[in-house]
């Protein structure tokens, strides 16, 4: 069983945990989930026979989450519309905090989403939480040679998706005012300036509420659909901007009840590339 000071290193390192599990499963319930398991066990452990405490948990949560994520396959691959990641707030990313505020957006959990589940957690370990590649491989039960293979593969989906970067907060902050006066007042010129070519809208409503069911791409189409279906719809509502996944968002509230969350991804000219709107309130419970 565990003591008083075992507690003190889980607390240590629950942080860690929880941004991985996150990281690797795209639901803030489910990293909540991984790392309770993860703590059950760790407890029911004789602390004296781990050399490593730091890697035994990294270790337990990771292959709990890569569990978590097969069982998970089916369920997504059924899902109603589009499935996003569930928006998880956080503070705003300070200069040292670039790489891991990057590892947070929407667009690269999509990236994510993408790979394996051993190239998710193999990349993650590796790139993100900078663990050893000898580290990474006994953690995922794999020898060295191929580890490093996972990581070379999932990193070259990532660099060709370009969503290792963080938009200067001026013009994350430029485009939230320029969404919103083309909702709430029907301006979409700046918006306009503001949006890529190729800009894709996504909305997770969940088969629950709601929600555009097929991606929009396109900046006419995007904005067309701002204006003749978001504006009906939610130009009277509360706006309360705020810090998402490592990015300024917005969460759109009714009496107080988050009822919508908008984020975007940029690309690295600060031209917004995708915009992310969550309306599955079983996703929004975090922003209450």
């Amino acid at each position: 069983m565990t003591t008083q000071g075992d507690d003190q290193l889980f607390a240590q390192a629950r942080p860690m945990l929880l941004g991985l599990a996150y990281r690797l499963l795209g639901s803030r319930a489910d990293a909540e989930d991984a790392v309770q398991d993860t703590w059950l066990k760790w407890r029911a452990t004789a602390s004296d026979s781990i050399d490593n405490p730091g890697a035994w948990l990294t270790t337990l949560c990771t292959r709990r989450c890569i569990d978590l994520l097969r069982s998970a396959h089916k369920s997504r691959v059924d899902y109603v519309g589009s499935w996003l990641p569930e928006p998880l707030q956080t503070p705003p990313a300070e200069a040292g905090d670039v790489a891991l505020a990057s590892s947070l957006t929407t667009a690269f959990l999509l990236v994510l989403e993408r790979l394996t589940p051993k190239e998710r957690a193999a990349y993650l370990l590796h790139e993100v939480f900078d663990v050893s590649y000898a580290e990474t491989a006994r953690t995922l039960e794999i020898h060295e040679t191929a580890c490093r293979k996972l990581v070379s593969r999932a990193r070259e989906h990532v660099e060709q998706a370009r969503v290792r970067h963080v938009t200067p907060r001026d013009r994350q902050e430029e485009l939230l005012a320029a969404f919103e006066a083309a909702i709430v007042g029907g301006h979409t010129e700046r918006l306009a300036a503001l949006l890529s070519r190729d800009v894709v809208l996504q909305a997770d409503g969940g088969g629950k509420v709601p929600a555009a069911r097929e991606a929009l791409h396109g900046r006419d189409a995007v904005l067309g659909f701002v204006d003749a279906i978001l504006r009906k719809f939610w130009r009277d509502i509360e706006w309360d901007a705020t810090d998402l996944n490592g990015g300024r968002a917005v969460v759109l509230r009714q009496s107080g009840r988050a009822v919508a969350s908008i984020s975007f991804a940029y690309d690295e000219h600060g031209a917004a590339t995708g915009i992310y709107i969550m309306r599955n309130p079983d996703k929004l419970v975090g922003l209450a």
